[in-house]
């Protein structure tokens, strides 16, 4: 019955626990910021061993360029007349493409001149991205469909006619060319960029990202997805990048120096990591990171197909909840607390290892929240273990020490000696019983108060005289005493120290005599003491037992007990004699045991050779 209510416990448990993951994984998120931290931490060392894709470069407007055309051009922002140039320089090469990480929003009022070359080069080619900036959606935005077509909006079968959308779009040059897309460089919510949209839906329209359009105009596919988990290569700053100010000299030069086809068949992206730009946000790989190569990683991952696709929630909860319903078998299986310890910290070794692994296979695998719930589960399971350890033990501690000496109790506890653990084992022990002789006189002759005084003080002087020799107390009949030694714990000179006993309670009675004077001089006491096979246990019904003996051995003791009126006070077997000359040696024997003949017992067909034991001087 206790066997299975701890089973329910532990189910109940694991279906609790089990529960509490699904809604985690469902609705609250709870642990999502610490999920996120242990995969940022796997990305950011798969990130070390990836290597951005050769054919990206920026065109990088670095510290060092600001400072080298600061006293030709001026400071930023720049005149767009070298952009232009930069353009027709880098056309030359014939690039697969020029994408733009810089927002031409507002026309350039004190340069008109620069703004129309730099229209005019834009309508000369056909490889040219720019970006625009998706605001929110608003009733006095731009009519999506009216503009749809001319900003490369597609409309879906759900598109509401009356949507709008507040932009941020460049210059008409720009719009006209078709090549927009948005450069919305959104971050989770503790402040880390993690993915990037593939495009925006707004009230059923799809308005492409920048990384999209580029994908698309050079023929690559789109994920089934407006959402990629990006994959990063390497940490800031591993794009291959060149000087702005460096090829923009370099063009001016009548003969230039650097290679000619240095962007041949290459992705050119014009952006900026200069610091003083603050265009920075914090990625998994780096706290640091630009924003021109989180752009620069999102067309690597549509280009190479590499972005990483996150598995899915409910094979991680069937995966959370096999584990937990696993845990909640090996403790209703009764399985050590430490193996079930060792084998679950081995588990969530090997779910780490294979999170990480996984990256190689493009597969995000968020393992975290499974493991912890696993954890919380056997943290519980092990207290309910603990709490029901500690109850069994006080139980056993509180029954062994009715019949058991205080140290013997402790040594059966430490060994993990339970009541099912000691119940039913036969073994060869010595049994002793003890009786009062002239009890129903000194019942007459004193009051209730004196007799229930008297045998108190009686059985504690013999109980101790038992626990002096570390006898077990089996029962008080009445005024009888049952002992045994042997069990619980194995006594190899279990008949030596029962017949030691027997003389120590002897002698007690004597000094019990002197301190109890006239009330106790009429006290006597017979003990027989017998050695043989018995089954000792927890015997009783399911709501009281009793560790006793039963068998034989117990009634031939009994009996001898009986045969102590008129022969001796103490009398033990032939066997419990052999027993203490073969457990001491004969000359080593403590005892010399004196013949008293034989006796008819009842219930026997032979006589029983009976002695009594005295110690020798």
């Amino acid at each position: 019955m206790l066997k299975h209510s701890a089973q329910y416990k532990y189910t109940g448990l694991a279906l609790f626990v089990s529960l509490l993951l699904v809604i985690e994984l469902a609705w609250l998120h709870v642990l999502q910021p610490m999920e996120n931290r242990v995969a940022d931490a796997m990305l950011a060392r798969h990130a070390l061993k990836s290597a951005p894709d050769k054919d990206i470069i920026i065109v990088d407007i670095d510290e060092r360029s600001l400072d080298l055309m600061a006293d030709s051009v001026g400071r930023w922002p720049w005149p767009r007349s070298l952009h232009a140039e930069l353009v027709e320089g880098i056309e030359k090469q014939h690039p697969k493409a020029i994408v733009f990480d810089v927002l031409f929003s507002d026309p350039d009022l004190t340069r008109p001149s620069d703004d129309a070359y730099f229209a005019e080069t834009v309508q000369a080619q056909s490889n040219l991205y720019f970006p625009m900036l998706l605001l929110n959606p608003t009733a006095n935005g731009i009519p999506l469909a009216q503009y749809a077509e001319a900003l490369g909006i597609t409309k879906t079968a759900v598109a509401e006619p009356q949507a709008s959308v507040s932009m941020v779009l460049p210059l008409p040059a720009m719009i006209k060319s078709t090549s927009l897309g948005t450069h919305n460089v959104l971050a989770d919510r503790d402040g880390v960029v993690r993915s990037y949209l593939v495009y925006s839906d707004v009230a059923g329209w799809h308005i492409p990202s920048l990384p999209a359009k580029v994908a698309t105009g050079l023929g690559y596919g789109l994920p089934n997805t407006n959402n990629i988990v990006l994959n990063w290569h390497g940490r800031a700053l591993s794009y291959q990048r060149v000087s702005y100010a460096d090829i923009y000299n370099d063009l001016q030069r009548k003969t230039p120096q650097r290679a000619s086809d240095e962007f041949k068949d290459k992705i050119v992206i014009v952006g900026a990591t200069a610091t003083g730009l603050h265009d920075v946000r914090a990625t998994p790989v780096d706290g640091f990171y630009t924003g021109v190569e989180i752009l620069a990683t999102a067309i690597d991952n549509l280009k190479n197909a590499d972005a990483l696709r996150p598995v899915c929630k409910w094979l991680i909860a069937v995966l959370g909840v096999l584990l937990i319903g696993l845990l909640g078998w090996a403790f209703t299986r009764a399985c050590k607390l430490l193996i079930i310890g060792v084998a679950l910290a081995g588990v969530t070794i090997a779910l780490i290892f294979a999170a990480y692994s996984a990256l190689n296979w493009l597969w995000l695998f968020t393992i975290l929240t499974p493991l912890l719930f696993a954890w919380v589960y056997y943290l519980i399971a092990a207290l309910m273990e603990y709490l029901k350890e500690r109850k069994t033990r006080e139980l056993a501690i509180a029954t062994f020490s009715r019949f058991l000496d205080p140290r013997v109790v402790q040594a059966l506890v430490s060994r993990g000696e339970t009541m099912e653990s000691m119940s039913g084992k036969s073994s060869e022990i010595t049994v002793l019983f003890s009786d009062i002789r002239g009890f129903t006189t000194l019942s007459e002759n004193s009051t209730p108060e004196q007799v229930v005084e008297l045998l108190n003080a009686y059985f504690s002087q013999q109980s101790a005289a038992v626990f002096a020799h570390e006898g077990t107390l089996d029962k008080y009949i009445g005024d009888a005493i049952m002992a045994f030694w042997g069990a619980p714990t194995s006594q190899p000179d279990h008949a030596l120290k029962a017949v030691a006993g027997a003389l120590a309670m002897s002698e007690q009675l004597e000094v019990f005599r002197q301190q109890y004077g006239a009330l106790a001089k009429d006290i006597e006491i017979g003990i027989g003491v017998h050695s043989g096979q018995a089954v000792v246990g927890f015997i009783g019904s399911e709501n009281r037992q009793d560790y006793t003996a039963i068998g034989d051995t117990v009634n031939l003791s009994s009996r001898i007990e009986g045969l102590t009126k008129g022969i001796a006070r103490v009398l033990v077997s032939q066997e419990t004699r052999d027993l203490c000359i073969k457990q001491s040696g004969d000359a080593a024997c403590p005892f010399a045991f004196i013949d008293c003949g034989s006796h008819a017992v009842k219930g026997r067909a032979q006589p029983v050779q009976l002695y009594e034991p005295i110690k020798k001087s």
